[in-house]
């Protein structure tokens, strides 16, 4: 069932820290198994119903744009004649995307509060949701959404264990090394996106375009006690770096991507 709640992505971050894969596109586009990791986190939240999206653009949103616009053609058979284009056929080769989908132009500088406020006038309903465009995770979406209502709060945000960028030395008898653990998951939980929002949020973020949604309004949520958490123990990986990048493709290509709910 198509679910009528919005779902915020934050798209325009220039990705820095991946400066191999973002000089010529936008973070959320780089490639997961051929298709860009935004088209992996809308799936997710197709895969729960959720198909109305809003995008917050920025940095190179012309390259989000495009892949879009054509994504039938790019993605199917077609058959044209120059000389005449009303007859133009797509040879659909399976069922696509129901999406719905808002591109906002956000602002080529704005931190990620001044994202979401620009927004603002795209939310209808009582409750929306976000997440960054560059982490994917087998969240159950439904849970969450359901979690959120309960716990009536203005702000939910979902808690993930990272792994550690390190490998671990545990220490044995006199002295001696015991074991070596390759980037173990981390004991702590860490805000891993996919976010659920009363409109209320609006209230707590600013308009100004350094505003950081992570710090001044997460803060005062968390002082007013709006803010709650959903405790996910699953699979969580974002795509901050160069090596990020390589290990998720490493993951999607031996077949055992957890967030692939489709």
């Amino acid at each position: 069932m198509q679910q009528k709640t919005k779902v915020v992505i934050l798209c325009g971050g220039e990705g820095t820290r991946l400066r191999e894969e973002t000089e010529t596109k936008p973070k959320p586009m780089v490639m997961i198994g051929g298709m860009p990791i935004l088209w992996h986190i809308m799936k997710i939240y197709s895969h729960y119903g959720y198909n109305d999206f809003v995008l917050s653009l920025g940095y190179k949103s012309e390259v989000i744009k495009q892949f879009f616009l054509m994504h039938e053609l790019m993605h199917n058979d077609f058959t044209i004649n120059l000389k005449n284009r009303k007859n133009d056929t797509v040879h659909k080769a399976g069922a696509e995307e129901d999406w719905t989908i808002t591109f906002a132009e956000t602002g080529l500088k704005a931190q990620t509060g001044a994202r979401i406020k620009r927004v603002e006038k795209y939310i209808q309903e009582d409750d929306f949701m976000v997440t960054y465009g560059d982490a994917v995770s087998d969240v159950d979406i439904r849970k969450l959404f359901e979690f959120h209502r309960k716990q009536n709060t203005a702000a939910t945000l979902t808690a993930v264990h990272p792994h550690s960028k390190w490998g671990l030395v545990k220490s044995g008898a006199n002295g001696l090394i015991s074991e070596f653990v390759e980037k173990p998951f981390l004991f702590d939980y860490v805000s891993g996106g996919f976010f659920a929002f009363k409109k209320d949020v609006f209230d707590y973020i600013g308009s100004e375009e350094d505003c950081v949604l992570e710090a001044k309004p997460f803060s005062r949520l968390v002082e007013q006690k709006q803010f709650s958490m959903f405790k996910h123990e699953g699979f969580w990986h974002s795509v901050d770096t160069y090596k990020d990048y390589l290990e998720i493709n490493k993951i999607w290509d031996s077949g055992k991507a957890k967030w692939k709910t489709w």
